[in-house]
């Protein structure tokens, strides 16, 4: 099993494609693929059949996945991309940013 840097929830930056620049939350993590969805990034086109008769079909966007090195996390309070460090408050292994000390 691989270890993806992101997790759900996590807010993250998009650093390279055609949808550089763009923020948004993780909605799912696939670590056997290297793959994460992002909320309102990375949009496709798709073609939905109506299955029972009363739902209507239609095109309708779709976040699709992408590969998980092409996102950081994005820290709220330097508002950028960063790097994670681990540091230990207490018992507990928290996230941290690595420029500014803000916990992620």
């Amino acid at each position: 099993m691989n270890k993806i840097h992101v997790r759900r929830d996590d807010t993250v930056i998009i650093v390279s494609g055609d949808d550089k620049g763009k923020t948004g939350k993780v909605l799912e993590v696939s670590p056997k693929e290297g793959k994460i969805i992002v909320e309102g990034v990375n949009l496709v086109k798709k073609h939905l059949k109506p299955r029972p008769p009363q739902e209507n079909g239609g095109i309708v966007d779709a976040e699709a996945p992408f590969y998980a090195s092409k996102a950081q996390l994005y820290c709220d309070k330097c508002k950028a991309a960063t790097r994670v460090k681990h540091e230990m408050k207490g018992d507990a292994k928290v996230r941290v940013c690595a420029k500014c000390g803000a916990e992620l």
